[in-house]
């Protein structure tokens, strides 16, 4: 069975969004164009931006029907995490939370992709 390796999330701006993603993510993107950018994470798994505009065929969903989510090493990484992003100016859904999985929070990104960070109890 294939294994997923890529999440393609739509923006409106890619350049934008990939300005926003580098800084994020503390690392540049492997590929830029007008209506694309890519970045390889860890283990080889891949974000793309693609222009909602450009993308073929043409896609309707908007931002913020799913999340991408980034695990963190301990609670206190979450704690930490949210305070850098909220200075940064991230509209902060959720702030940090214990749920029954474990300590959380959700942001938005520019085009209103939720963004979660999480611990998850027992690690």
């Amino acid at each position: 069975m294939a294994t997923p390796n890529f999440v393609i999330l739509y923006v409106d701006s890619p350049e934008r969004s990939g300005a926003f993603y580098a800084s994020l993510l503390g690392r540049e993107p492997v590929e830029a164009s007008p209506t694309f950018v890519m970045f390889v994470l860890d283990k080889g798994f891949k974000l793309g931006l693609w222009s909602r505009h450009t993308v073929e065929p043409a896609a309707a969903a908007a931002g913020g029907g799913g999340e991408l989510v980034l695990a963190v090493e301990n609670a206190a990484a979450v704690d930490a995490s949210h305070a850098d992003w909220a200075g940064r100016g991230l509209k902060i859904l959720q702030t940090p939370t214990d749920m029954d999985f474990g300590r959380t929070f959700v942001a938005l990104d520019p085009d209103g992709h939720r963004l979660r960070v999480y611990w998850p109890n027992g690690q």
